[in-house]
């Protein structure tokens, strides 16, 4: 169960370079429900836990907290229900959901050479557009859409991790930049729909990282947007203004 102290965040995507940082820099601050499909983050969880190994026996101060880790292959049938079901059974509520599993395959002259576009369409879209929906329509009628008091009460949101690719054009990322675009305004539409029951919705999009931007300003962006009272944006990280354009809140005031 919860402590009742810290926020409980459900977050995709943990074994990846974002979701890692991200347990490892917040665990001791929130509740975390890490969904990984390969490796555990580096944190305690119920799987794993610290130990001195020169007193083997002695309890360590990093294990008072720990994440809770659940393996799935989101892009398997029933996989995003299992998930909900086992985060809400374990703390009883989640105040922040945070999609960032994604789905990458580069195919420079993908859309003309063979099908490499076609056959690509389906996993970018399946990981990035239909598995962040599936996330949000199924916490939402599984529990939110019964607790519009308590969302607001609790600032529950959802932040979805998108890509700068989402609205500039970069070589052989047809379909990732196609599905990024898609989530954008799938945030958008969820923002407005989720705000009858007092739930925020936002999208960061950032550029690539490490190389270009710290992970650590990415998952910081995170918590920004899960602090604030902002619904319906769509945030550029680690972006030149100008590159950032179509990347900005589409309404502070919404």
């Amino acid at each position: 169960m919860s402590t009742g102290e810290r926020r409980v965040c459900l977050l995709t995507g943990a074994s990846g370079t974002l979701g890692d940082l991200f347990c490892r820099t917040y665990y001791t601050d929130y509740d975390i429900v890490a969904v990984c499909r390969t490796r555990t983050p580096a944190v305690p969880s119920q799987l794993e836990w610290y130990v001195d190994p020169l007193a083997p026996e002695q309890p360590l101060p990093e294990n008072d907290s720990r994440v809770f880790v659940i393996r799935a292959d989101l892009a398997e049938p029933g996989e995003v229900e299992r998930v909900v079901d086992l985060a809400l059974a374990r703390y009883g509520r989640v105040d922040l959901l945070v999609n960032n599993a994604a789905h990458v395959q580069l195919h420079p002259r993908g859309i003309v050479d063979g099908d490499a576009a076609l056959d690509a369409f389906d996993p970018h879209f399946q990981l990035n557009v239909a598995v962040p929906l599936r996330f949000s329509a199924r916490l939402a009628q599984r529990f939110w859409m019964q607790a519009g008091p308590q969302n607001r009460a609790a600032n529950r949101n959802i932040v979805n991790v998108s890509s700068i690719s989402g609205t500039e054009v970069y070589p052989g990322q047809a379909m990732y930049s196609a599905s990024k675009a898609a989530l954008n305004h799938l945030t958008r539409s969820i923002a407005e729909e989720f705000a009858e029951f007092g739930v925020r919705a936002n999208a960061i999009a950032p550029t690539t990282f490490p190389a270009l931007v710290p992970t650590e300003q990415v998952a910081q962006s995170i918590i920004e947007l899960d602090q604030s009272t902002l619904t319906g944006g769509v945030f550029g990280v680690g972006v030149e203004p100008d590159a950032a354009a179509d990347a900005r809140l589409a309404d502070a005031e919404h």
